[in-house]
């Protein structure tokens, strides 16, 4: 039951910090969102400080979870078509799941305040996506699927517009579905072009 509750906080929390940010959610507030009383919230976390670090270190284990980290690689594709299948299904965890869409938004908001948020987020936003990509590549290069290229550099060419493509659709909702075809088309002109043939 206890821990029931707690993780009814933490989905609470993310909820509110997605909407208010760090300085816009209280205790009363959000205590009063799950039918408690603020000492039933403080019975399991001391203080809103306690609620953010419990929530960074689930939202953490999540998204590597569920999209993927340098801790939890996905499988080299076996083939150029099989780069765009994992991609586009990577896409669609991170823009229709509304847990990581959520602490993308709590992410981008408290990067200015937090140093355990910037450098979450420039994990989530650059570095992580660039170590999962060099190891694909990579192991597709072995597998003479691409051209013999430094994997990194072409990690960081090819996350980098789809990252700023998932970003668009966080502040214009609307644009999503053109987004993910623009992803799509990208990813088949990354393999036009560096794919072999």
């Amino acid at each position: 039951m206890a821990n029931d509750t707690k993780e009814r906080i933490l989905a609470a929390a993310l909820e509110m910090f997605s909407k208010n940010g760090y300085a816009g959610t209280n205790i009363r507030e959000l205590s009063a969102s799950l039918g408690l009383v603020k000492s039933g919230v403080y019975k399991h976390y001391e203080s809103k400080e306690a609620i953010w670090n419990a929530l960074l270190d689930q939202m953490t284990a999540y998204y590597g979870e569920h999209f993927g980290s340098s801790e939890h690689l996905p499988p080299v594709p076996d083939s150029l078509e099989a780069l765009t299948r994992l991609t586009m299904q990577m896409v669609n965890i991170t823009v229709h799941d509304e847990k990581i869409v959520m602490t993308r938004k709590v992410l981008t908001q408290e990067q200015f305040r937090d140093d355990r948020a910037r450098e979450l987020a420039t994990k989530h936003f650059l570095t992580g996506l660039t170590e999962i990509f060099t190891h694909i590549f990579a192991g597709m290069m072995d597998k003479g699927l691409i051209l013999r290229d430094d994997p990194a550099m072409l990690a960081f060419a090819y996350t980098t517009p789809i990252s700023a493509l998932i970003h668009l659709c966080d502040r214009e909702p609307e644009k999503t579905e053109g987004a993910i075809a623009q992803i799509e088309a990208f990813s088949r002109h990354f393999i036009a072009t560096y794919g072999v043939k």
